[in-house]
């Protein structure tokens, strides 16, 4: 490119420049009441959201979860059931991972927000108080006075939330992961109130454990039924053998549950009331809000420039 050309291209860039600038400046008027008003928009509607705190729970899985305890005992077990004429399974499920999909499950969900009656405080809540800690529900959707659902919907649904709904709400309040280096396991809630958000969590891990006490309790005493049914039966030194042991073994699961509240999950860190909130981050909602504003009335100037111009060439 000749030296010529470069300064002619290097002129016209300066001329659209100079011109984009002029087309600016022609409409600053509409980008700065654009602008204004989307920042305005912005920062009312980031005061009108509530705040949300997120309380969180650290727990390790126990030995027992993670089938550490008796896991020694099937390998041993295994080598007499071969010799009784069954096969027996080495390798034990691991309860830890089972629990974690439970405590997700849409039946865990219901049961505990039936037992614990919490459909209130999950579905209607309008704000929390922070001075007197007092929640007010919105009147729109219940009914403090009569203890009543008022909310108005369309069929199929009910004023009263259905387990779909509300399973569907709690889901996305509730959080579950697994440090897979340490295997810790992390439990968050978020709630308007700091308060709520830590004593769900608290439920939590006890219904979590309970249920999974509960579990391995009545999958013991069906298989302690069975073993002493075949029991009786066994002629064989070798088979009765083995069915002691496996007796042995299942009278040992429930003795464990029986003994241990932190059945499945040991609390290493315990929840608190937060103190400060998880969101909304207002600031970025306003300066969000403002750029747009700001990006949009640009647009606006520069379109109705070209409608001009458009305008004004074809009336020559």
């Amino acid at each position: 490119m000749s030296q010529h050309q470069q300064a002619n291209k290097a002129s016209g860039n300066e001329i659209d420049l100079r011109e984009l600038f002029r087309i600016i400046w022609a409409g600053k008027w509409i980008i700065i009441a654009v602008t204004f008003v989307f920042a305005v928009i912005s920062v009312m509607y980031a005061l009108s959201l509530p705040n949300v705190y997120q309380a969180e729970a650290k727990l390790a899985p126990t030995k027992e979860s993670q089938g550490n305890s008796l896991s020694a005992m099937s390998g041993q077990l295994g080598g007499l059931a071969s010799l009784a004429g069954f096969s027996m399974p080495v390798g034990e499920v691991d309860n830890a991972q089972m629990a974690q999909e439970i405590l997700k499950s849409r039946a865990f969900i219901t049961e505990f927000v039936q037992r614990r009656d919490v459909l209130k405080d999950l579905m209607a809540v309008q704000e929390w108080v922070y001075h007197t800690g007092e929640l007010r529900y919105d009147p729109e959707i219940y009914d403090t006075s009569t203890g009543e659902w008022v909310r108005e919907v369309e069929p199929p649904q009910q004023s009263v939330p259905s387990a779909w709904e509300y399973v569907k709400a709690f889901r996305d309040l509730l959080s579950v992961t697994q440090d897979t280096t340490t295997g810790i396991v992390s439990v968050r809630i978020e709630h308007q109130s700091p308060v709520i958000a830590k004593q769900w969590i608290e439920w939590l891990i006890e219904d979590i454990n309970n249920e999974m006490r509960r579990r391995d309790i009545e999958e013991a005493q069906r298989s302690i039924s069975y073993i002493e049914r075949e029991l009786e039966r066994a002629r064989l030194t070798n088979t009765q053998q083995v069915y002691s042991a496996l007796l042995e073994q299942q009278t040992q699961t429930i003795m464990l549950a029986n003994v241990r509240p932190e059945y499945v999950f040991r609390v290493i860190d315990p929840a608190v009331a937060p103190e400060e909130k998880a969101r909304p981050s207002r600031a970025i909602i306003a300066i969000v809000g403002t750029f747009f504003g700001g990006l949009l009335s640009l647009f606006i100037v520069l379109i109705r420039n070209a409608f001009r111009t458009k305008e004004e060439t074809l009336s020559k």
